[in-house]
């Protein structure tokens, strides 16, 4: 049963060791980089909320969720009071095993949870080039709303 354990020191290290193939690393940070940049978030008064992805006891994928605007970056105007994908990674061990469809649906109703503020929409970004991911985030009802986050495509989704 797939499910979400937020990010602790019991954790941490085999979420580190967690990747995606060879060609998808363009598309996503590494979990190291995630966790440095949710560690510095908080520390400058943002919001992150990274979680692990696991199947039962395994950990088989990453994400995390940030609330508002990132201190001290460039941040797209739907930052603003709204709730983002900030991150999104299965492993690749663990692909096209409905993974990411399961681990999506239970962000999102951790996110529908309001848990750190009131928000109307949920946003995320990706890269043109991954269809994949494109067609994933549709499914679930994001579309894009024609802005950009550097050269990633913003998709939003009403809460």
């Amino acid at each position: 049963m797939i499910s979400l354990k937020k990010v602790d020191s019991r954790n941490v290290w085999e979420l580190l060791r967690l990747s995606v193939s060879e060609d998808q690393k363009e598309f996503v940070a590494t979990n190291t980089e995630s966790i440095v940049e949710a560690y510095t978030t908080v520390a400058a008064g943002g919001i992150a909320l990274p979680f692990g992805i696991y199947d039962g006891d395994v950990p088989v994928g990453f994400l995390m969720i940030g609330y508002g605007e990132i201190p001290g970056e460039e941040n797209p105007p739907i930052a603003r009071g709204n709730y983002s994908l900030w991150r999104f990674m299965t492993d690749e061990k663990y692909q096209h095993r409905g993974v990411g469809r399961e681990a999506l649906r239970l962000a999102i109703e951790y996110i529908r949870t309001f848990p750190c503020g009131p928000a109307g929409y949920c946003f995320l970004s990706y890269e043109p080039e991954n269809t994949a991911a494109a067609r994933l985030y549709h499914s679930f009802g994001f579309a894009e709303n024609g802005e950009y986050d550097g050269d990633e495509i913003i998709a939003v989704m009403e809460l």
